[in-house]
């Protein structure tokens, strides 16, 4: 069930990749409805976690282990809609290149966490593959705190109407807590890593 929510994040976040390259406006309102109906999919999965958490006995590692990473995994995709409803909400006339350059960080991020979690069902024998996802979730993190900040000192220079410009800040400042919490993500799979490799 993990690996089918990350299957559903790495489907979200391509579709995200996908909405910020668009221009037409109705395209974007697609790509929009896309990523709410994988988020909608990604709470039914967490909702079936929880459940069976509940009435598991034995689970293959800590409980409190599996729930965090299961609400840090639920927590991303939702962070990944709310980018793109802000995209939708606000229609910003056009989309610089910092937040395509912000999407494609998240991908990759996204397909980092779908690869570290396929590595937990034998995590004895894959040890320095998972410790090397975690690892590039990090540096993918750096990587999208560098061009936040390039992106937001970009448009205070470059953007001069007043009102695209607290548009897209908004929407700068949602990429990089999705792409914040991505690295969350990867914190909890190196205390797993920690725990039981």
């Amino acid at each position: 069930m993990l690996e089918e929510t990350t299957i559903i994040l790495v489907q979200a976040s391509s579709y995200l990749q996908e909405l910020f390259e668009l221009t037409d406006k109705e395209k974007r309102k697609e790509l929009c409805t896309l990523i709410k109906a994988e988020e909608v999919k990604g709470d039914k999965v967490t909702g079936a976690i929880v459940k069976a958490l509940n009435e598991t006995f034995l689970t293959p590692f800590d409980r409190e282990d599996i729930d965090a990473l299961t609400d840090e995994l639920d927590d991303v995709i939702d962070a990944i809609n709310r980018a793109s409803q802000k995209v939708l909400l606000y229609s910003p006339d056009s989309l610089p290149d910092s937040t395509r350059q912000l999407t494609e960080v998240i991908q990759k991020g996204a397909l980092e966490v779908q690869g570290a979690v396929r590595e937990l069902s034998h995590l004895k024998h894959t040890d320095q593959k998972l410790r090397a996802h975690y690892k590039e979730i990090k540096r993918l993190e750096e990587k999208a705190d560098v061009l936040y900040e390039k992106g937001i000192m970009a448009l205070f220079k470059e953007e001069t109407d007043p009102v695209e410009l607290i548009k897209l800040k908004e929407i700068i400042q949602e990429l990089e807590k999705t792409a914040n919490r991505i690295n969350n993500t990867g914190k909890i799979l190196k205390t797993i890593f920690v725990k039981y490799a």
